[in-house]
């Protein structure tokens, strides 16, 4: 993996979580081993007084050390090495117990020599639960006589719980880490995909503009030849040939930079734009370029004089009008008219087509996205014709959007504002 900047700040990234993590667990072992260092030294302390105790009432010498002797985490055996009494050892333990604030339930056991085996005491709890009691968890020691076994069930789940804030950070952390991987993972998968969306305009450029280079060359190559020269009618219809090629390859050079998603080049040239004129050429050119029976209507007044760029707002209208033939049948009905409001002038294209799924209106203006289609053979193009509408419209700081319409098909609307029409051809537009 290459080092860019990208996955530059995402390893520092990583690292980072990583090492914040490493380091509240490394916290949490600590304060784990600590709490358990508490409790085991207040169990220890209580025992040990317990014993004190024990030799106290029966006026012996305390001749043994090592008494305490921890066979597991949670099970101790105490070796009293003198004789007692269990209702006299479960007073002294719920006393000393309670001395340290220990706060455990504990059940004990004490080994009778006359049967060689571990009697069952008592099970101790603080809330007074009362349950299955373990026998067998008190195993036998040879090597005593007077002891007895204590064991604390709850001895885990209590250094566990008494933790909660440690594990409720370190599940954050936890959390956090795998969003940012998330995340990642979603960054490069992006990334990679608009990776092949550059690859795939450049092929696209180099598809459109090889041919396009071959007619400008084989055109010009023509024109300049007696039988054209001599021959009005064919000299017109090659210079045709050659202003149109050039436009073309202009029209590609633009729309598919748009595309690229770069929109800082365009410098908008604007100018006042006659928009029934405009509209005129747009209807005129939709028509010829198709082949079904289309009806368009426009329903513009004459005079209605707008601020615009040209090139772009020509483009953006006629995108619009040949997706509402594309997707209207085999007889396509348009209207196009225009309404006065009190924020300026709403431009409104409806067709009476196939129309969109509410679910994908909000993506239609999404680069490359194309509307499901039933039928395959339906989807055409490549997805950049309404991405294009978009960008224009955004740079003209205008509004623009598409609805169904009550009955079949779609209304498509752009609110040019106030500040963009002529102001004394603002009455013109109504």
């Amino acid at each position: 993996m290459k080092f860019t900047r990208l996955n530059s700040i995402i390893f520092v990234g990583l690292l980072s979580i990583v090492g914040v993590l490493i380091m509240q667990l490394l916290m949490l072992n600590r304060a784990y081993s600590l709490e358990k260092k508490d409790m085991e030294d207040k169990i220890h302390f209580a025992l040990q007084d317990v014993v004190k105790r024990i030799y106290r009432d029966n006026k012996t010498e305390l001749t043994i050390t090592n008494q305490i002797k921890k066979i597991t985490d949670d099970y101790y055996i105490v070796n009293i090495d003198d004789v007692f009494e269990h209702q006299v050892l479960e007073y002294y333990l719920k006393s000393e117990f309670q001395k340290v604030k220990l706060g455990l339930d504990y059940e004990y056991a004490i080994y009778n020599c006359g049967t060689d085996e571990m009697i069952y005491g008592n099970y101790v709890s603080d809330d007074g639960k009362n349950p299955e009691k373990c026998e067998n968890c008190f195993p036998k020691n040879e090597a005593l006589i007077y002891y007895f076994g204590i064991r604390f069930p709850d001895l885990q789940q209590k250094f566990i719980t008494s933790l909660g804030q440690y594990w409720i950070y370190t599940g954050i952390l936890f959390f956090v880490l795998i969003i940012y991987v998330y995340s990642v993972f979603l960054l490069l998968k992006q990334k990679k995909y608009t990776e092949l969306q550059t690859d795939f305009i450049n092929n696209m450029t180099h598809e459109f503009k090889t041919p396009l280079s071959s007619i400008l060359i084989a055109s010009q190559y023509a024109s300049s030849q007696e039988e054209i020269i001599s021959n009005p009618k064919l000299a017109k219809y090659m210079q045709i040939i050659i202003n149109q090629s050039h436009k073309l390859n202009h029209h590609i050079e633009r729309i598919l930079n748009v595309a690229k998603g770069d929109a800082k080049w365009i410098e908008l040239d604007i100018k006042e734009i006659n928009l029934k004129e405009t509209l005129e050429l747009v209807k005129e050119n939709a028509l010829l370029k198709s082949s079904k029976q289309s009806t368009i209507t426009i329903e513009i007044p004459t005079n209605c004089i707008v601020l615009a760029d040209e090139f772009h707002f020509y483009n953006i209208l006629i995108n619009i009008v040949d997706n509402a033939i594309k997707y209207s049948g085999d007889a396509p009905l348009i209207l196009i008219k225009s309404n006065l409001t009190s924020k300026g002038v709403t431009l409104s294209f409806s067709d009476q087509g196939t129309g969109i799924a509410n679910q994908h209106l909000e993506y239609v203006f999404d680069k490359f996205y194309r509307v499901p289609r039933e039928n395959k053979k339906d989807i055409e193009g490549f997805g950049i014709g309404l991405f294009y509408v978009k960008k224009i419209v955004d740079l003209h700081h205008w509004k623009i959007k598409i609805i169904n319409n009550e009955g079949p098909g779609i209304t498509v609307s752009i609110l040019i504002p106030k500040k963009d029409i002529v102001s004394q051809k603002r009455k013109y537009c109504m």
